[in-house]
């Protein structure tokens, strides 16, 4: 999810197709099995609250294209580098969105058992990701300071920072529960508890397992009436039909919907620098294997009651490096005034899926403005995006 700017920062041989038929097949069926009701126990393991550190193996990802090294241009993306992420903990995985925070150079994660996952990223000279160190999970905490112990409760599916330079605040949704959650912002200790925000009714009614997916927080450059974020579920009720999202705040509140184009779920989003809203997708079936979608909405079409819609600018499949792209994050590089986007894979904690932390570089022009638009620093600066 993206950080508010005050807060800135092919196969040669037959054999390899076989492979990657058997291994498409397989990650679909993971996929499929964990998108259907859950069978594991009603409760989570318990974590003490405050922050446990973790090993990690990290394995970089050098080209986004499966043999395909020297290609790095993807439309209007430019791959930066990518890591694969292992630990022995049983408690990592089944990361669901993130947020980068001091200029990319930490993550902070949520999981869908309800855990915080916090890392620094080890960013070489030329500006390359080559791994994460220091990573720690923590419990998330509920209004009583407790942490959060049955799967309905602690389903977290998207992560986006808000608040205000002296309140900053992690917003969280839920699923199952369907709800966002307000939590102070606490990167050393991850102790703060979480407080509910005040939704719509209808968000209450979605399916269990298709809730709040995407939720991001609009700034200068998009303002929506001061919308104090904007949220998307996964699917609507009915599969068929385009996707239903919710301006939540300010003076123009309300519903509208994003045009289903495919068999594509709705993962994350994040608000670009230019007022622009980032909607990552999914798709998983065995008809057409595992996919993912990034597409581009103009903020111009943000409003209750329509239907929006946007360019591709980017769509990949098995013979690329993709899981279950779940997590979207945009940050501006202070150095060098470059748009990154961050995508991070939930791997469901199957031996079969991966966890992916994946870099691109978006390089194409920002879209014009238009009126209640602007394109300017947006709100104030806030140093390099760590308030403590």
């Amino acid at each position: 999810m993206t950080a508010p700017r005050w807060w800135q920062g092919r196969f040669p041989s037959r054999i390899g197709g076989v492979l990657l038929l058997a291994v498409a097949l397989l990650t679909v069926a993971a996929i499929l099995t964990a998108g259907a009701p859950p069978v594991r126990a009603d409760k989570i393991t318990y974590m003490p609250p405050g922050p446990q550190p973790i090993g990690l193996k990290v394995t970089p990802i050098p080209y986004f294209r499966i043999s395909y090294p020297n290609q790095y241009r993807f439309g209007s993306l430019e791959y930066l580098d990518g890591l694969e992420l292992w630990s022995r903990n049983r408690d990592f995985g089944g990361l669901s969105s993130l947020v980068t925070l001091d200029d990319g150079k930490r993550i902070v994660a949520v999981s869908d058992n309800g855990l915080w996952f916090d890392a620094f990223a080890t960013i070489d000279p030329a500006g390359q990701m080559t791994g994460l160190h220091d990573a720690r999970l923590a419990p998330m905490l509920t209004a009583t300071g407790e942490p959060m112990m049955s799967v309905r409760d602690a389903d977290a599916e998207s992560l986006a920072l808000g608040g205000t330079p002296d309140d900053p605040r992690f917003l969280v949704s839920f699923e199952r529960d369907h709800r966002i959650e307000s939590f102070p912002v606490d990167l050393d200790n991850f102790r703060s508890a979480g407080t509910r925000l005040k939704i719509p009714a209808a968000i209450r009614r979605l399916r269990p397992n298709t809730g709040l997916e995407a939720i991001a927080v609009p700034d200068d450059a998009c303002p929506l009436g001061g919308a104090t974020v904007v949220a998307i579920a996964e699917r609507d009720r009915d599969r068929n039909a385009d996707i239903p999202g919710w301006i939540i705040g300010g003076s123009r509140p309300g519903s509208f919907h994003v045009r289903r184009i495919g068999d594509f779920s709705i993962t994350d989003s994040a608000f670009l620098p230019d007022g622009d809203l980032l909607i990552l997708e999914r798709r998983f079936n065995f008809a057409d294997g595992v996919g993912m979608r990034l597409r581009r909405i103009p903020c111009r079409s943000l409003s209750a009651g329509g239907t929006i819609d946007g360019a591709t600018l980017l769509e990949a499949d098995l013979s690329y490096q993709i899981d279950n792209m779940e997590g979207l994050d945009v940050h501006t590089d202070r150095r060098t005034g470059k748009t990154i986007l961050t995508l991070v894979s939930d791997d469901n904690r199957s031996i079969l899926q991966r966890t992916l932390l994946l870099r691109f570089e978006l390089r194409e022009a920002p879209h014009p403005a238009a009126k209640g638009e602007t394109q300017g620093s947006g709100a104030p600066s806030y140093g390099d995006r760590n308030p403590l």
